[in-house]
């Protein structure tokens, strides 16, 4: 460890205490300028982006994917940012407002958490989009990249704190820890008494070594075990579409579809149709023995392991399902709570499945890649909760805010 995070936390404080109080035209000013100044130094983040590349070499296609920055996904963040910009300031809304006995006017408004702690691996996007949307929230961020996207990190960071040294904005309202150590990580989920909250994102061995670790309050989020579920009412055409879609878009990404569920009465009609559009796409199916039976050797057998993994690659496990309770019942047991989807042509059914599976975002047929806070509406998201206090699903800037009360009074005592 080369330096002391208590520092970082420390001007981290003093940073949040001058956001808390700016305005919100002079946010969204800045956060166009951010873009704008992404895209004016784009060439400058690919150069160091291949360098992180190069050290990457030999590490997984689906790792490598998230590591890549292009200038189309450059200006994806950029829009991003524009994005932020546009969407209201959740700070000082009220979230409700009434006059007690006594005669005082108890009101309840929206207030920053504070500062915000990063933990994510190769994902530079995540940088950029967590900047946004703690910034516009009125939070100081203390942001804690992967060592494979170390670079990249640096000169994102770099190029949004020049533009608020230009405002004469703290810059320690973004910071990026310079040490990719695993002490580094440690004490940075024990800085108690600067952070206000923790949010890991990245891979669930990830995730839960900070929850299992982590003394500052902790937002579970992103492992996506995420389900497909072709009812008997299905079709087919909807649902080979969904299917590759959620798989194939973007294997990488925890909103991409891992497991497929299809009901005995269609599956043998069915799955040979989508097994072969999925090999077209270089997926290698897992199967059980109903799967195995109607599509051959090609399939491999899946272990129980299969059930509960989060491949993030071309790798796709299938099941047949007797039933819709069986299919539920097997999504609430290996599901991570993220993302979930029925294929049905049957309204009652839809409707069962919406109010019985356990999870953050729960779709009628829909792909699970719109599990995503620009695809919601939040320019961007911080990550995607999968458990149930303060927030879950994509969490936006509301997300990252708190409430406290204000109480105003004409000289009130407690009898």
């Amino acid at each position: 460890m080369t330096y002391d995070l208590t520092m970082l936390g420390k001007q981290a404080q003093q940073a949040a205490f001058q956001l808390a109080q700016l305005e919100t035209k002079k946010k969204n000013a800045l956060l166009v300028a951010m873009a704008a100044s992404l895209r004016k130094h784009a060439a400058e983040i690919i150069a160091e982006n291949k360098v992180d590349l190069k050290q990457a070499a030999g590490l997984a296609q689906a790792f490598v994917d998230r590591l890549t920055l292009t200038e189309e996904r450059i200006e994806q963040m950029a829009q991003g940012l524009e994005k932020v910009a546009q969407l209201p300031d959740p700070l000082g809304n009220l979230a409700g407002g009434w006059v007690n006995a006594a005669g005082l006017q108890i009101a309840q408004q929206r207030v920053p958490l504070g500062v915000i702690g990063i933990i994510y691996e190769a994902r530079p996007n995540v940088t950029v989009d967590a900047a946004a949307l703690c910034f516009k929230s009125g939070n100081a961020v203390i942001l804690r990249g992967g060592k494979e996207a170390f670079r990249t990190n640096l000169k994102l960071v770099e190029i949004l704190q020049a533009v608020l040294q230009q405002a004469q904005v703290d810059v320690a309202a973004v910071q990026v820890v310079k040490d990719t150590s695993h002490e580094d990580a440690q004490q940075l989920m024990q800085l108690t008494e600067y952070l206000d909250v923790l949010i890991p994102r990245g891979s669930a061995r990830l995730i839960q070594a900070v929850v299992k670790n982590a003394k500052v309050p902790v937002i579970e989020t992103g492992a996506g075990n995420c389900h497909l579920y072709v009812d008997k009412t299905a079709d087919l055409e909807m649902a080979e579409k969904i299917i590759i879609n959620a798989k194939c878009q973007r294997p990488s990404v925890c909103n991409a579809a891992e497991k497929l569920l299809i009901h005995q009465d269609v599956a043998a009609a069915y799955l040979p149709e989508i097994a072969k559009l999925l090999w077209e796409q270089h997926v290698e199916l897992r199967g059980d023995k109903e799967v195995q039976a109607i599509l051959g050797a090609k399939v491999k057998p899946a272990t129980e392991q299969d059930w509960y993994t989060e491949y993030n690659d071309y790798i796709l496990g299938i099941k047949v399902v007797p039933s819709f309770a069986e299919a539920v019942a097997h999504i609430n047991k290996y599901g991570t709570k993220h993302s979930e989807a029925i294929i049905t042509n049957d309204y009652e059914r839809s409707q069962q499945f919406l109010a019985q599976v356990d999870a953050a975002a729960v779709y009628v047929n829909a792909s699970t890649r719109f599990t995503d806070g620009f695809e919601f509406g939040f320019g961007a998201e911080i990550g995607i909760s999968t458990q149930k206090l303060h927030a879950r699903g994509p969490m936006g800037l509301q997300a990252l805010t708190t409430t406290k009360y204000t109480i105003r009074g004409n000289g009130q005592i407690r009898k």
